[in-house]
């Protein structure tokens, strides 16, 4: 049979099948075609997430009072007992390290993070963080979906979806995930968006995206591709541009440029000694938390709309959760990520990017301000009232403050910023009206704010 008696190339061009510059299914629409609700403050997303919870009240929000009352009681909790959890009396708990302020702003940070204080002129402080669930799955599934129960898409998803990529030969949404975080790929996943905004899982090492190079040659695999575009092209014109058979053409596109220049963007070989130095990587490291920056850097260096960092040592066993743990642990995951969260900043400033790039630095709630287990023991529990995250970059106010927490931490007393905020926040910095960035499905408009969210004006530059 022909090429012809296959599909006509008329049809090859509607389906930006027919050349090799013009791919433009929904899945390579260019950045440039997308529309913007309103002028982008920045261009680029990279999300630092630290899966587990850090304590607010030992990194960025100093409570001189937990010192002052360490050890006095403030009673049981009024509501029930949460997850089969027994009550215990709260005896309040000084933070392990001590807080020092920034020298330009004055913002306080605790001696866990030494190199992000000298940094914090640059970040907006958000200390009036909430979100609605305690349990881990939960609250991860809402900082990153806006939902604590149903799947649904991810905001990196929403981004891609709404922004595209700079670069049609890399996807627009990248998470770097070493382990699997709690609720996996639901946290990236594009759900009922067009699949191709799901994002795309690199896992630090020699080895970060299986199966890229391919096991033929390169003339071979693209005769390969060409009659496989072509017998799906025809599937899809018979079936009225089904929805999934054009996600899974997506990803032979996306697959085929993955190849091309994923292999360069994460070879961090390239990388000077000095810029090595700077994030705290050795020569040929391609796993630590700095290489992991570093890629992240040289992926929206080249396009990519944004990127996820997933921090955990060791997936849900290993990671920033302090429940019926020592708090002192927070210390091993402060230094893995410290120096080379500082250094992206600086080195993203050093390039012109640090304007164009918005720092997401969260986790997915606080800790209690009591100890865990009862008087004089070591661990905090989950705390979904009150804690704190900061924005950097993309024509954030740096240097500033937001919201208030009570004199222990405990509840937010002025400007709280909930989880649907925060998003509405985000978005509005790459130029998306949380409002207006919808998705028709199952009869009803959706968005990643549901039917919530306010935008945190006061760090935002007018």
């Amino acid at each position: 049979m022909s090429d012809s008696a296959l599909i006509s190339r008329r049809q090859l061009l509607q389906a930006g099948l027919g050349t090799s510059a013009g791919l433009w299914l929904p899945c390579v629409l260019p950045a440039e075609l997308a529309a913007p609700h309103h002028r982008p403050r920045a261009k680029h997303v990279i999300m630092l997430y630290m899966s587990g919870g850090y304590s607010h009240v030992d990194t960025f929000d100093p409570k001189p009072e937990l010192t002052k009352r360490h050890d006095q009681s403030i009673g049981n909790e009024n509501k029930a007992a949460v997850s089969g959890q027994p009550k215990v009396e709260r005896y309040l708990k000084a933070p392990l390290w001590k807080f020092r302020p920034n020298r330009e702003c004055g913002t306080e940070v605790s001696d866990l993070f030494p190199e992000i204080r000298k940094q914090m002129h640059e970040v907006a402080l958000i200390r009036s963080m909430n979100c609605d669930h305690r349990d881990h799955g939960e609250a991860t599934l809402q900082l990153h979906t806006g939902s604590t129960t149903a799947a649904m898409p991810g905001m990196g998803a929403w981004l891609s979806y709404g922004l595209k990529s700079f670069n049609p030969n890399l996807p627009s949404h990248v998470v770097i995930s070493e382990h699997r975080p709690y609720n996996g790929p639901q946290l990236w996943d594009a759900n009922f968006l067009p699949a191709v905004n799901t994002g795309v899982r690199v896992m630090p090492g020699n080895d970060p995206i299986p199966y890229l190079k391919s096991p033929t040659s390169h003339s071979r695999q693209q005769l390969e591709l060409s009659l496989l575009r072509k017998l799906n092209q025809r599937h899809l014109d018979r079936r009225d541009h089904d929805s999934e058979l054009i996600g899974r053409m997506c990803t032979f596109k996306a697959a085929s440029g993955l190849q091309r220049q994923a292999p360069e963007a994460l070879d961090l070989s390239r990388e000077s000694k000095s810029t090595l130095k700077l994030y705290g990587a050795e020569q040929g490291d391609q796993a630590s938390y700095a290489a992991q920056c570093i890629m992240a850097r040289r992926l929206i260096e080249r396009g990519v709309r944004f990127v996820e960092i997933i921090d955990a040592v060791g997936a849900c066993r290993d990671n920033w959760d302090a429940a019926h743990r020592d708090m002192a642990s927070h210390e091993k995951y402060a230094r893995r990520v410290d120096q080379p969260i500082a250094a992206l900043i600086t080195d993203l400033k050093q390039r012109g990017l640090f304007e164009d790039t918005l720092l997401v630095f969260c986790t997915e709630f606080g800790r209690s301000p009591w100890a865990q287990d009862g008087k004089g023991t070591k661990s905090r529990t989950h705390h979904p009232n009150a804690f704190s995250c900061w924005l950097a970059g993309g024509n954030v106010r740096g240097g500033v403050i937001h919201g208030e927490s009570d004199d222990i931490g405990n509840y937010v007393v002025k400007d709280l910023v909930h989880i649907h905020d925060f998003h509405a926040t985000i978005l509005h910095i790459m130029g998306l009206d949380h409002e207006q960035l919808t998705y028709r499905h199952a009869g009803r408009d959706f968005r990643l704010t549901d039917v919530h969210g306010h935008v945190v004006k006061q760090i935002l530059h007018s």
